[in-house]
């Protein structure tokens, strides 16, 4: 599986064109040919801060706000629900461990304040 296909896997529902993927992907540090390793924490966190980024595209764009309508939901909610999958998404990407900040003891280390 592809670097592509994984992020695809993370917006399931959420139509981009490849160029646009390849975009995000390139934003965040990912080549969208290289083959996705699940064992390594960066390569996940990665994945997912590329997928906030569309998050935050679709949140930041008017248009979309403007002409969303499916059923009985209303843009309110819609944007209500927007807003908590991407504070759902900060809040588990800053809970996963850098690669290189994982002791042999499995413990991880976090810094509280950033200069």
């Amino acid at each position: 599986m592809t670097n592509l296909n994984r992020f695809k896997m993370e917006l399931n529902g959420i139509d981009l064109l490849n160029d646009e993927a390849e975009v995000y992907l390139l934003e965040v540090g990912l080549d969208q040919f290289a083959e996705y390793n699940p064992t390594s924490n960066t390569n996940k966190r990665k994945i997912l801060q590329a997928a906030l980024a569309v998050l935050e595209s679709i949140a930041n764009s008017p248009q979309t706000m403007k002409n969303y309508k499916i059923d009985d939901m209303t843009i309110t909610q819609f944007y209500e629900n927007l807003q908590n999958r991407i504070d759902a998404l900060e809040k588990k990407i800053r809970a996963i461990p850098d690669d290189d900040k994982v002791f042999q003891d499995g413990a991880t280390f976090n810094y509280i304040f950033s200069s």
